[in-house]
């Protein structure tokens, strides 16, 4: 059996901004790729209902895995109403119980807005509680065995909340899928009048190119990447236990701190 890496972000388009080129590179030595997002996007639009809306994000985000290869699987709430609470834990633990992945990608602990957060303090309750078999998840999946690292993305702008600078502590080279990264983040069109918007985006596409290249400015040579920082081992594995930079090798790359 492959390898497996979950990708479990908030909201339909977080994956694409964050962790798409990480995904294919990652496909590229043999893993299997997973897509999940914790809410069905459906406050992501101006006007319409929010059945009508969810409805239209779920088919841009099952094309845009479908384009990076990525099994995807269906959210557990809606937008602004992820909180840390037993029932939604109930419901991700499931999902890393079902995916079973040796990498869990997810946003950092903490960012600019609470759904990012909130699916973060999820993400990683579920891969510590993943072997626990009093735990009871919903629907309900057996425990499991086997170690699992936690690894998290770079906040937008590397700031957080307070605008505190938040650099990753790895890069991953991501220029040889990055067409196909942003070839999977232009399929969420709805979120182009939306994030113009609501937060200033404009393009939306030209924005995670430029993220991306902002990020790649911290290891010299380096034309992409995507940014990360792996949780504490404690819990989830041994202590060296670092599967991405082993599966990316020369793609992985550490960042100088000042």
């Amino acid at each position: 059996m492959n390898p497996r890496v979950l990708a479990l972000f908030a909201h339909p388009d977080d994956v694409e901004f964050r962790a798409a080129g990480t995904l294919l590179a990652l496909d590229e030595v043999g893993y299997e790729l997973h897509y999940a997002t914790a809410t069905s996007g459906d406050l992501g639009a101006l006007s319409g209902t929010r059945t009508r809306i969810a409805a239209t994000r779920k088919a841009e985000a099952k094309a845009a895995a479908k384009l990076l290869g990525a099994k995807w699987h269906g959210s557990f709430a809606e937008d602004m109403a992820v909180i840390y609470s037993t029932r939604l834990l109930r419901r991700a633990a499931a999902l890393v119980r079902k995916v079973a992945p040796t990498i869990l990608l997810t946003h950092p602990p903490v960012d600019y807005m609470e759904d990012h957060t909130e699916t973060c303090r999820l993400a990683v309750s579920a891969a510590f509680i993943r072997g626990a078999p009093l735990f009871r998840t919903s629907p309900p999946r057996a425990a499991i065995e086997g170690p699992i690292a936690v690894y998290h993305a770079t906040p937008h702008g590397l700031v957080g909340p307070l605008g505190e600078r938040r650099p990753p502590a790895l890069l991953v080279d991501t220029a040889r899928g990055h067409r196909q990264k942003l070839a999977a983040l232009a399929l969420h069109t709805s979120q182009r009048e939306w994030l113009d918007a609501t937060q200033g985006l404009g393009s939306y596409v030209e924005t995670a190119d430029a993220e991306s290249r902002a990020l790649a400015r911290l290891v010299p040579g380096l034309e992409h990447a995507e940014g990360w920082t792996q949780h504490h081992q404690l819990g989830f594995g041994p202590s060296d236990f670092d599967p991405l930079r082993d599966a990316l090798g020369a793609l992985v790359h550490r960042v100088a701190t000042v």
